[in-house]
């Protein structure tokens, strides 16, 4: 478990130091970094996640790696009604929910194609694993985030560059 924790602090720090260009992508898995505050201490919490964007909300799981116990993140963002998301280089406020019942089996689909590891979580624990939704507050006049511009330029960029 120590290990774990020092990548978490070492990609913390990476990601945040480089504005997102190093860490933002973690082998083919779009990352975001959360922060909540402590639920006892109301210290600032910041961690990586791995997320996929769908319906226009950032998707996040809290598995703890399959673990019977929640991730203490999950437990911190229970506590509170929002909290901060980092994606890239633009950090913005967050609210969230979790997915609807009746939508988990599509959310989890979703999920598992872009991180195949968590089908393995899933059959380690018998807890229902959370899938939250974090649904971004936006500025006023603002009609969409910037990392969808920042995505699609980069993805053009790319395709650019198989061309040549």
């Amino acid at each position: 478990m120590a290990n774990w924790l020092m990548f978490t602090r070492a990609h913390c720090a990476v990601y945040l130091g480089t504005r997102g260009l190093i860490g933002a992508n973690l082998f083919g898995i779009k990352m975001l970094l959360l922060t909540t505050r402590g639920r006892k201490t109301g210290q600032r919490r910041t961690l990586p996640l791995a997320y996929v964007e769908y319906k226009g909300d950032l998707i996040v799981v809290a598995s703890n790696g399959g673990s019977d116990k929640p991730p203490a993140w999950w437990l911190n963002l229970r506590s509170a009604a929002t909290a901060e998301v980092q994606v890239n280089s633009e950090s913005f406020e967050v609210s969230w929910t979790e997915a609807p019942k009746q939508e988990r089996m599509a959310y989890l689909r979703r999920l598992q194609a872009a991180i195949p590891a968590y089908r393995i979580y899933r059959v380690r624990t018998e807890r229902e694993i959370p899938i939250l939704l974090l649904r971004r507050h936006l500025k006023l006049g603002q009609t969409e985030p910037i990392w969808k511009t920042l995505d699609d330029t980069i993805l053009a960029v790319q395709r650019e560059a198989k061309a040549v």
